[in-house]
């Protein structure tokens, strides 16, 4: 008998629940409808019971506004407080009804400030009125509160987040940043500092605002390096090297660095090929710290920077080329061929090699690198690559084709494996044996790195578009051995060539190919503005052909980074990424894109 008992009292139950919930849900539609009467008399029904009044809390609530009926909603709300009392948000909204009737302002400001009071008692209670005042936009209320709750913690910055969060909501970003900025220092959490400033600073403003409130930061604490730290972070954000260099000078002096702080922003700016910057760092190093641990790679780095310098001055002068040779061997004189050394050596290689036709000269220099190298297996097989590249400058292919090989087996899992095997093909290629050449094209194209990958399949597609479709392959010997010359560095030979080339091939397949080879030639010779009208003319005239997305993309990044013509750039990149969605610069154009705008980009 008792088991029918608890079975029947069990459907009871459900069916009560069922029903429950089905009113609930019609209230809610009406609601939604904006049929306002229909729900309150539901809601009003079911806020009879306690459990079912939190349910509909809010949405009756609404209801009783929208009819105007607040004396109703006031006793709701008293009846809600008195049964609820956890639930501080009750009684905020009480305050808001207060402020919707008009009562006197002077309670609703006691009454608010009674509120705030009791709540920074617990954590609990603060992030629950936080979210009530984000979800009904008081941002100024949710201010007072975090304000509060803030001061009243000792350590002054367990609210420091939302507090900065709630600033940006409000429309004061200055203030959020001070809030951030206190929260880093007391945190020691600067990586913080830096994402919050990437994601909310983008205009030109912005930035030097940014500057101006740094330099104010570090004049009123001198002894905080924090500061100083910060500033010469957004100058490297800036791409401003200079002005980074006089912070990290300022702070290597303060504490004593040795050269660490400047040896590394010299780095970033030598990689970002600002050299002569880089050069200045370098210098410095070397001046301040000539018994210093960063001494030797100074040396080496300037010579480095010196070599860039003159490598992308065109025309390029032999009298720069063998200064710098000099300047080498005469750091070899003062610190020894030491392990420091050895990357040294392989630039005094190749420089002699490609600048001075000094071939077997460089290979000597490389092979006794390489003897000194011990067990550093891939400085030992960068410089054979690079006495394979040389035999290619000899005109000795079978030469390079062993070392690129002998390479290959050394490295078969690796990046210089792939190298080595990339410049073999190439070797082919410049040979003239397109089929050998794109056998292994073809196996690179599965390459590990993108980059690698990338180049294997467009020589692929070069050897197989122009030798597929026509018996002759006299075309594409031809513009094998221009390429070559390129590489050779015999740029106004090639150019010569390529001018000839043109006017030979202007209807044949090859045309694309020889105009953007030609536009790279010039831009190599620094002649920009004819390197960038070649690209145009290749876009405007061959824009269905398979080079036109690559020419798009080479003249975007030269107008954004040699012309710094932001909105040219940023239109270039629309229209590769509109005209060409399958290109496969896509992806980096678009991320370049979102950069010039100011969007933040992981």
């Amino acid at each position: 008998m008792n088991t029918i008992k608890s079975a029947l009292f069990t459907v009871f139950l459900i069916l009560s629940i069922s029903a429950f919930s089905q009113e609930v849900d019609l209230a809610r539609a009406y609601f939604e409808k904006g049929e306002f009467e229909k729900s309150y008399d539901l809601f009003k029904n079911l806020s009879k019971d306690e459990s079912a009044a939190n349910n509909i809390h809010k949405e009756y609530i609404a209801t009783m506004y929208r009819l105007k009926k607040y004396d109703e909603a006031e006793k709701f709300i008293k009846k809600q407080i008195k049964n609820n009392s956890e639930m501080i948000v009750y009684k905020a909204d009480y305050i808001e009804l207060m402020k919707l009737t008009n009562e006197n302002p002077e309670k609703i400001i006691k009454a608010q400030s009674d509120l705030l009071n009791e709540a920074i008692q617990i954590d609990v209670n603060v992030y629950a009125l936080q979210d009530y005042y984000y979800k009904i936009n008081d941002y100024d209320t949710l201010i007072k509160l975090l304000e509060t709750a803030k001061q009243a913690d000792k350590s002054q910055s367990k609210f420091a987040i939302q507090l900065a969060r709630a600033y940006l909501y409000n429309g004061e970003k200055y203030k959020m940043l001070e809030e951030v900025l206190s929260y880093g220092l007391m945190n020691q959490n600067t990586a913080y500092v830096q994402q919050t400033i990437q994601d909310n600073f983008r205009e030109e403003e912005e930035f030097e605002q940014l500057e101006s409130i740094f330099y104010q930061k570090i004049q009123e604490n001198p002894n905080i390096v924090y500061y100083n730290d910060l500033l010469t972070w957004h100058f490297i954000q800036r791409k401003n090297f200079r002005k980074a260099f006089a912070q990290a000078r300022a702070v290597d002096r303060r504490l004593r660095l040795e050269g660490q702080k400047v040896f590394e922003i010299a780095s970033i700016a030598f990689q970002n090929r600002d050299f002569k910057t880089a050069s200045t760092m370098y210098e410095y190093v070397m001046k301040e710290y000539p018994n210093g641990e960063y001494y030797p790679y100074a040396r080496r780095w300037l010579i480095q920077s010196k070599e860039e310098i003159v490598k992308t001055t065109y025309p390029i002068d032999l009298k720069d080329i063998k200064d710098l040779i000099a300047e080498y061997e005469q750091m070899f004189r003062e610190v020894g061929n030491t392990n420091k050394t050895l990357e040294a050596a392989r630039n005094v290689a190749l420089l002699k090699a490609f600048y001075l036709d000094e071939h077997d000269e460089a290979i000597k220099i490389l092979e006794d690198a390489v003897s000194r190298a011990g067990s550093n297996q891939n400085f030992k097989d960068e410089c054979k690559i690079d006495m394979g590249d040389i035999y290619i400058l000899k005109n000795e292919p079978w030469e390079s084709t062993l070392l690129y090989l002998q390479v290959e087996k050394s490295q078969k899992e690796d990046k210089l494996g792939e190298i080595a095997k990339l410049r073999g093909a190439k070797n082919y290629y410049y040979k003239g044996d397109f089929e050998l050449a794109k056998e292994v094209l073809d196996i690179l194209k599965k390459a590990t790195t993108r980059e690698i990958a990338n180049d294997a399949m467009q020589l692929s597609l070069l050897i197989q578009d122009n030798t597929g479709m026509d018996t002759s392959t006299v075309a594409m010997e031809d513009f094998a051995k221009v390429d070559l010359l390129v590489f050779q560095n015999k740029n106004e030979e090639a150019l010569a060539e390529l001018n000839v080339m043109l006017e030979k091939y202007k209807k044949h397949y090859l045309a694309d190919e020889i105009l953007l080879l030609r536009a790279k030639t010039k831009l190599k010779m620094n002649q920009i503005e004819e390197g960038m009208a070649d690209l145009n003319l290749l876009i405007t005239d061959y824009s269905v052909d398979i080079l036109a997305d690559d020419a798009l993309f080479l003249l975007a990044t030269l107008t954004e980074e040699v012309k710094s013509d932001k909105a040219e750039a940023m239109k270039l990149y629309r229209k590769l990424l509109a005209d060409y969605p399958g290109s496969i610069f896509g992806v980096e154009a678009r991320k370049r894109y979102r950069l010039l705008r100011g969007d933040f980009v992981n």
